[in-house]
């Protein structure tokens, strides 16, 4: 049984700081890309950040130079650590594990940017 387990979020003032991070069970996770994805109300999701499983790592263009996806193949883990949060980041944060046309995805994890 695949799991994806989020933790981390939570409310932040802005330009505040908070570490998502996403325990994976399941899977053989070195293999595996694995991605951040977020939702706001009212939007569509969006790609925030991914990481190969090679180490290469792309983001959305309103993300760079304030986050930074990485992860610990030995802890089954991928981790987003986000600074300078702006309200405008305000959404519910989803881990996603892909490899080919397998896909799997947590329950996500709501951060709030607001003061």
């Amino acid at each position: 049984q695949v799991q994806l387990v989020e933790s981390g979020g939570g409310l932040v003032q802005p330009g505040g700081s908070l570490r998502l991070s996403c325990a994976a069970s399941g899977i053989s996770f070195r293999l595996y890309g694995m991605g951040w994805y977020r939702q706001a109300p009212g939007k569509q999701r969006e790609l925030v950040a991914h990481i190969t499983s090679g180490g290469t790592t792309n983001y959305v263009d309103s993300v760079k130079g304030r986050f930074t996806i990485s992860r610990d193949n030995a802890k089954n883990t991928v981790y987003l650590q986000m600074n300078s949060l702006k309200p405008e980041d305000t959404a519910v944060y989803y881990c996603n594990a892909d490899l080919g046309l397998k896909q799997y995805r947590g329950q996500g994890t709501q951060v709030t940017v607001s003061s």
